[in-house]
């Protein structure tokens, strides 16, 4: 997709983007009683990470997810925690079955669903099911935004410092690409210069809530496209700017996201590109380029 601001629709899409669109809320409305109903189970599937957990209603939706889009739309699916083709190539859907696992478990309303339809490193459309908040988001490139079925206003041109921002993850491992230290710092510069910071423990509702205007703008510090595909969606049909944490173009294979109205982009990245690059935050011999690999799925035995 050459149009960085996700208000082309491509035409050479498999699918027809609306029909997708429509068969995906489907599945999300079927399952919603069960993700409700699942509200406080326990993180019984460990990644590897200390802060890194599957619960068993994770894979039991994934499964169900997947298999319904699959079948309606004979696309491949790439899940959280069964993986899936590459997600960089041609199109498929990306899937994350319960975005923020840790709030949900604790019992915590800020999780959802989350789930994108992705071509050629670009999402085409994107969903956001905040069960536990009562909200939900849709949106294809080109617009509008949608909450709870109804479209919403294009986004206000606002500034970090009348509107809070929302912040991603501060605590992983020291050998990623965004280390501790550096996200820290991050942290507190943003915490300086906007009215206020927000720390909502869930990329979703991060990123759906500053296409909705909640948030100015969110920092995402992963490059997962189960976690960023369906708001970056989200932000452009809004009006909204997405690029990585650089400035530079935004697609599912960027190793951050910075998504916000245009005056608030421009504001943190100012304040971002201050910091300087994130290698100088790292202990010494440690500096890791790229992205840490996919978190391993013990539970897989060959199959999705």
């Amino acid at each position: 997709m050459s149009d960085q601001t996700g208000n082309t629709l491509p035409t050479d899409v498999p699918v027809d983007p609306a029909e997708a669109l429509a068969l995906a809320t489907r599945v999300l409305d079927e399952v919603t009683p069960r993700f409700v109903e699942g509200v406080g189970a326990p993180g019984v599937q460990n990644k590897g990470a200390r802060n890194d957990f599957a619960t068993e209603l994770d894979l039991e939706l994934e499964r169900r997810i997947s298999d319904a889009l699959r079948e309606g739309t004979g696309l491949e699916v790439h899940g959280e925690e069964f993986g899936g083709p590459p997600v960089n190539e041609g199109t498929l859907w990306v899937v994350d079955p319960i975005d923020g696992t840790a709030n949900y478990s604790l019992g915590i309303p800020t999780a959802g669903i989350l789930v994108a339809l992705v071509h050629e490193r670009q999402p085409v459309l994107g969903l956001t099911w905040l069960p536990l908040l009562g909200l939900t988001f849709t949106s294809i490139a080109g617009g509008p935004l949608m909450e709870n079925g109804v479209e919403s206003p294009r986004m206000s041109d606002v500034s970090i410092r009348d509107v809070a921002l929302g912040l991603g993850s501060l605590n992983t491992g020291a050998r990623t690409t965004y280390p501790p230290a550096y996200r820290r710092e991050v942290f507190e510069q943003l915490t300086l210069d906007a009215a206020r910071t927000r720390k909502f423990g869930s990329t979703g509702v991060d990123l759906s809530f500053v296409a909705s205007g909640r948030l100015s703008a969110a920092v995402s510090f992963g490059n997962y496209a189960w976690d960023n595909a369906a708001g970056a969606s989200h932000i452009r049909a809004a009006g909204g700017v997405v690029t990585d944490l650089t400035g530079g173009p935004w697609s599912i294979d960027s190793p951050s996201l910075l998504a916000a109205a245009p005056r608030a982009h421009a504001e943190v990245l100012d304040t971002v590109r201050q910091l300087g690059e994130p290698g100088n935050f790292f202990e010494a011999g440690r500096r890791r380029s790229t992205p840490e690999p996919e978190s391993p799925r013990p539970w897989l035995a060959g199959e999705r």
